[in-house]
């Protein structure tokens, strides 16, 4: 199973990430205590290497904002909560849907995005909201040629339960990972190390 590690603003958190097994590091371009700018991920993902992907996270962007910070800041792939503005971007998208939301079915039946994201309901900003969704909720038994993300409150404490329950293609933690709203290595961590046992 893959593992994101969302909402990182330093070269140490990025380091640290990478050296502990994270195979998709994220960095929010949208309002968010964790924002941050493209210049800035570029500096600090010098060493990062390629089979680590960088993904960028909007709310709903134009695609010049997009490809925009695509380009400055070097991303591999983008994260989209909101809706989809263009169908086509330069790199893959990750689409994100908010379980127990009434556009959810609609989303997962229409979106033509290869990766999806599945994330609580959005609080004040969207995402990393520390709470996970019901996982009564969401049945991805018909996604079968989709790479499914869970997020939403995962912490090394219930991401084998969550691995057990839904075999991701990969788990996604930001909030997880802190201690009083800053990214804590020793919980990127041990998170790393508990979601890639076997």
């Amino acid at each position: 199973m893959k593992v994101k590690i969302c909402g990182l603003t330093t070269r140490e958190q990025v380091d640290t990430a990478v050296k502990k097994g994270a195979d998709y590091l994220g960095f929010v371009f949208a309002e968010s205590k964790r924002a941050i700018r493209p210049e800035k991920v570029k500096e600090i993902t010098k060493e990062v290497p390629k089979n680590v992907k960088k993904v960028g996270v909007f709310v709903t962007p134009s695609n010049q904002e997009a490809e925009t910070a695509i380009r400055e800041a070097g991303l591999d792939m983008i994260q989209i909560h909101g809706k989809l503005v263009t169908r086509s971007y330069s790199v893959p998208v990750i689409q994100a849907i908010p379980v127990g939301s009434y556009e959810q079915e609609k989303m997962m039946k229409e979106t033509t995005a290869e990766y999806l994201l599945f994330d609580a309901l959005p609080q004040k900003f969207i995402g990393g909201n520390g709470k996970p969704f019901d996982w009564q909720q969401l049945n991805i038994s018909k996604l079968k040629n989709k790479k499914i993300f869970i997020a939403g409150g995962l912490t090394s404490e219930n991401v084998q339960e969550a691995r057990a329950t839904f075999s991701p293609y990969a788990v996604d933690v930001s909030s997880g990972v802190e201690t009083n709203g800053i990214k804590d290595l020793a919980k990127i961590s041990e998170f790393l190390k508990k979601a890639k046992e076997e």
